[in-house]
């Protein structure tokens, strides 16, 4: 986008501003938006780190919907992808004055399959009675909706059993054999984007199109050579969960239950497929509780026993025992087919799995819950993200408030795979160091003692009684998010939200501000508890007056969702900017066996003692002898048991009251004197920074 486009849009009485109460003009918005022009119209790539607050997704769109030919724009999160079609792109259309030809392309999980839903509907069964009621209100929705889109039903939990057992997932299509292909929701969302000029997907389904056109299967986006993605920080991640293998105890039962269900919908006496059913669940059972025991392991090429070797041995053969029983049974249709599929797919990952000699995947064992996880996660994506993404797109743009590392883009550029022809930083519109406060906890117990949660439950109700509700509290664990959740239930006067009670969307709109008139919002007083990476809950606190808590993940990325990891044992290369030494690429974020580590060395720096630069709370026992520096430099993190960040819409008064009350690391000397600096090298004419906090 040209420079005078950009001002007559995003300019003071600009087109923008004519649509959007107390619109602000940011020079930062209107620097990144020419810059994204530029690279959509002439090529190339395109690397830009924004700082939150400088609206990233209008100075994206702007000049994708102006390009003239299809553009995909890919989200970390299905919350920022709704945010776009819901929110941001209607009000880029009024300020423009016309309609625009979006699409909004989701993972086939998210829509109905009316093939199954039928089958369910005359042989399913529900885990949980209160599921009922919810089934009836999707046998309401699903003769109105327009979409199939689960998102639709307001009262839908994201956690309800029955879904599965009726959504359009890949592993229930049987494609164009189905009878209800052509009114299918998932082709009519690919027939809505194939006639449209923007495509909003997200990264899994971005990663899912691209592990299709690896296998030669087509494509489940339409074509395209251009693409945005937001949140770009995450596609590594997605990446490296989407191009592993994971085989687990509910992936079997899940088949098992799935082939009894198609059995007894189609009214098949198939009594040499139960029999194989019942001998693959007892297989199944035995082989994954001894693999419980071992939870946490690095498997490694022979790490199989004796007795494992033969339940694993024996599973195997069973898999293939009901896949030949299933495809003998006469007149099984398609559907049943597609299961003997599937339980093919599961003998052969399970078996990769098991002999752990592919040296390019980490190998390791794993439980949550009551289910046991066999995983081969895949060390190093960049090869396949440019063969086949970036090597394919005439233009790319890769954005985010968290890309850069070290005032460059070094290791985002190594670690995708990439090279960049522009690059570009932004600092945020926001003052931190006066406009929030910052708070860390003192002499909380690691994050691996029992005596964690009771603690953190414990600050939660402290801290949400002086925020006055209107608090978000931020898990990386379900586990700890659950487990606070039943502490805290009757201690606050508060209402409280969960994650998982009703869907996010539902859940955010409870918990947001709501509109009095125009100019002014009165503050809903909720708590809401969710469950997010990486600072995945930052964009949902967006333009809200809210305080937010983030209680950390066990050291080392382990939560309690996650055992500790065993070391790695592949040797590691060196990164660029590492300082020589691979081991910084450990601590760098480095494919991790159990989950992420820091994968931001800029995150992993540590402050100066944070217990020493506050005062004691009330109640709180005096301070210890202060610890050798080397020490607390090394265990400051570990130890907090959280932040508690309140952002810079509250009142001063509540700041203040806020500063008073929980005694912040923001208001000691440390604070003031670090941040204001940092902020300060940040605001450099040059836009870039020189350091980091």
């Amino acid at each position: 986008m040209k420079a005078a486009a950009s001002v007559s849009f995003f300019g003071e009485g600009g087109l923008l501003a004519r649509v959007l109460p107390d619109y602000e003009e940011r020079p930062a918005q209107r620097r990144f938006s020419e810059a994204v022009g530029s690279v959509l119209r002439d090529g190339g790539l395109l690397l830009a780190e924004a700082g939150t607050g400088t609206g990233k997704t209008l100075a994206y769109l702007l000049p994708a919907v102006e390009l003239g030919r299809r553009v995909v724009v890919s989200t970390g999160t299905k919350n920022l992808q709704e945010q776009l079609v819901d929110k941001d792109l209607p009000l880029l259309a009024r300020a423009l004055g016309r309609d625009l030809s979006v699409a909004v392309m989701k993972g086939r999980g998210n829509y109905l399959c009316l093939l199954r839903y039928r089958s369910f509907g005359q042989a399913g069964s529900f885990r949980r009675l209160d599921e009922v009621p919810l089934f009836r209100a999707v046998e309401s929705w699903a003769p109105t909706t327009a979409t199939g889109d689960r998102a639709e039903v307001d009262d839908l939990p994201d956690s309800v059993d029955f879904w599965r057992e009726i959504s359009a997932a890949s592993e229930n299509c049987i494609g164009q054999s189905c009878p209800d292909f052509d009114p299918c929701w998932v082709t009519r969302m690919r027939q809505r984007a194939l006639e449209a000029d923007i495509v909003v997907v997200n990264h899994h389904l971005l990663c899912a199109d691209l592990a299709v056109k690896d296998g030669s299967y087509g494509h489940v986006i339409p074509p395209y050579d251009t693409v945005i993605l937001d949140e770009a920080h995450l596609l590594e991640d997605v990446a490296t969960q989407y191009f592993g293998v994971q085989v687990s105890s509910h992936r079997v039962e899940e088949l098992a239950r799935d082939v009894e269900r198609e059995l007894k919908a189609a009214k098949l006496d198939a009594r040499e497929v139960h029999a194989e059913l019942d001998a693959v669940r007892l297989r199944a059972d035995h082989l994954f509780k001894m693999l419980s025991r071992g939870t946490g392991r690095r498997l490694a090429p022979g790490w199989l026993t004796s007795r494992l070797a033969e339940e694993a041995k024996a599973l195997l053969l069973r898999l293939e025992g009901l896949r030949t029983a299933i495809l003998v049974v006469p007149e099984h249709g398609e559907a049943l087919t597609g299961l003997a599929g599937r339980a093919q797919a599961l003998e052969a990952e399970l078996a990769f799995v098991l002999a752990a000699e592919d040296d390019a995947h980490v190998y390791f064992v794993e439980t949550r819950g009551r289910g046991v996880f066999l995983k081969a996660t895949p060390i190093d994506v960049s090869e396949r993200l440019r063969e086949l993404l970036f090597d394919h797109v005439r233009a790319a743009v890769l954005t985010s408030a968290t890309l850069a590392v070290d005032g460059g883009f070094t290791y985002v550029k190594d670690r995708l795979g990439i090279e960049a022809t522009d690059e570009l930083l932004l600092p945020s519109p926001f003052r931190y160091e006066e406009q929030a406060v910052l708070y860390v906890p003192r002499r909380m117990p690691e994050p691996l003692s029992p005596d964690f949660v009771d603690r953190a439950a414990e600050e939660v109700v402290r801290l949400v009684a002086t925020s006055r509700g209107r608090a978000f509290v931020l898990f990386t664990s379900h586990a700890n998010m659950n487990a606070v959740a039943e502490r805290v239930a009757g201690r606050i006067e508060y209402p409280m939200l969960i994650q998982g009670e009703a869907p996010k969307a539902a859940l955010l709109e409870m918990f947001r501000d709501v509109p009095v008139h125009p100019g002014r919002r009165a503050l809903r007083h909720r708590l809401l508890l969710a469950r997010g990476r990486r600072g995945g809950g930052a964009a949902l606190l967006r333009d809200h007056r809210q305080a937010a808590l983030r209680l950390p993940r066990r050291p080392g990325g382990v939560s309690a969702d996650r055992p500790p990891p065993q070391p790695r044992e592949q040797p590691l290369r060196r990164v660029p900017g590492a300082g020589g030494d691979p081991h910084a690429q450990a601590g760098a974020g480095t494919a991790h066996p159990l989950g992420e580590g820091p994968r931001n060395p800029r995150r992993a720096r540590q402050p100066p003692d944070a217990e020493a630069l506050r005062p004691a709370l009330p109640g709180e026992p005096p301070p210890g002898p202060p610890r050798p520096r080397a020490e607390r430099r090394r265990r400051v993190l570990p130890r907090a048991g959280g932040c508690f960040v309140a952002p810079c819409a509250l009142r001063g008064s509540e700041l203040s009251r806020l500063a008073r009350a929980s005694a912040p690391l923001a208001h000691s000397e440390w604070a003031r004197t670090t941040a204001g600096r940092s902020f300060d090298e940040e605001r450099s004419e040059n836009g870039k920074r020189t350091s980091s906090a």
